[in-house]
């Protein structure tokens, strides 16, 4: 019979991965898929041997998922091991039928011993259903959960940090909470563009230029360059970023989303700047990490109050001519691009 337990989260999975007694079953998820990947791996690693993984280690997932399939899994007893894993991809148990939501309870209740289960929830959301009081009853006393939260900043330049330094690369920390800010900041992203940058970079320390020439900035972080621009008054460069998001095959509406909401940012800068508050308020205020948010409070600063409320009225009346008008909205965007660095002018 499986014992009760106390959820403590991604701590708690690491103290179990280390003495190698994990918990009857858990649930992962949450928006770092790079973590999730990973401590499933170091999971299997503890418990499985490669020897015997096609006996051991069982998958299942939306395409061969059934609860005669899972019980299966669960019961089948270890071959030359002491253990065995079963790991259930993006299944949304409160939406099995009734019959396998009961069954799903019940196997939850009374997990043996030598099975580790394991649910991943990387593009289906996890969802709890409270009213589902039987199969809810049944996690909470018998599931731990871990959610995969993005990371600190302070703990992404850390690890961005070691990775470099594995590829036998230095970079300072401005140079990686740059390069977290124009990737998205997710594990994912980052590894990949860190292998990329290290390989690239001929020298022995990273530099901008060298992030610049081989790392594809995310849409939000383009937005962000092109209101740099504008503030610095380099017009000319803020349209080249609009032609960049053009280029990546983003549609006028979600680029004008994303510059609305860079502007409300700003504008929300301006007022802290105003009551003589600073970027730590910022972030508590739009949630932006600390280097977003110290350069949306110095790009505040080269912009006046009149500038964003005009700013946000431009916005509007573009995305009221994106939604009814037949005009091109390659051309509505330029347009207000044009007319944003025109209230620049006059402040």
């Amino acid at each position: 019979m499986a014992k009760p337990i106390a959820a403590s989260g991604l701590q708690q999975l690491k103290q179990d991965i280390k003495a190698k007694t994990p918990k009857p079953c858990y649930i992962f998820w949450g928006e770092e898929t790079y973590l999730m990947h990973y401590y499933c791996e170091q999971l299997q690693k503890k418990l499985i041997d490669p020897m015997t993984e096609a006996f051991n280690y069982h998958k299942l997932n939306q395409e061969n998922f059934s609860m005669e399939a899972l019980v299966s899994s669960v019961e089948n007893l270890p071959m030359m091991a002491e253990r065995t894993m079963v790991q259930v991809e993006e299944l949304d148990f409160f939406k099995l039928p009734e019959g396998d939501k009961e069954k799903l309870a019940g196997l939850l209740s009374d997990l043996p011993d030598y099975c580790c289960l394991v649910f991943t929830f990387e593009t289906v959301a996890y969802k709890p259903d409270k009213r589902q009081k039987k199969l809810w009853e049944a996690i909470e006393k018998n599931v731990q959960t871990v959610e995969f939260a993005r990371q600190s900043q302070k703990d992404l330049i850390a690890w961005v940090s070691r990775h470099f330094l594995s590829n036998k690369k230095s970079i300072s920390s401005d140079l990686c909470a740059y390069l977290i800010e124009i990737t998205g900041g997710t594990m994912t992203a980052l590894s990949g563009e860190i292998d990329k940058i290290s390989a690239f970079c001929p020298g022995d320390e990273i530099t901008k230029s060298c992030i610049d020439a081989v790392t594809e900035p995310v849409l939000d972080a383009v937005v962000f360059q092109m209101t740099d621009a504008m503030g610095a008054g380099n017009f000319a460069l803020a349209l080249e970023k609009l032609q960049t998001l053009l280029k990546m095959q983003q549609e006028p509406i979600v680029i004008l989303g994303a510059v609305s909401s860079q502007l409300r940012r700003i504008s929300a800068a301006r007022v802290l700047i105003d009551s003589g508050k600073g970027a730590e308020e910022l972030m508590k205020l739009t949630g932006l990490k600390d280097y977003p948010a110290r350069k949306t409070m110095s790009m505040a600063g080269r912009f006046s109050a009149n500038f964003c409320a005009k700013a946000a009225a431009l916005c509007v009346e573009t995305d009221y001519k994106l939604k009814t008008s037949f005009d091109d909205g390659e051309r509505l965007l330029e347009l207000l691009i044009l007319q944003l660095a025109q209230e620049v002018r006059h402040g």
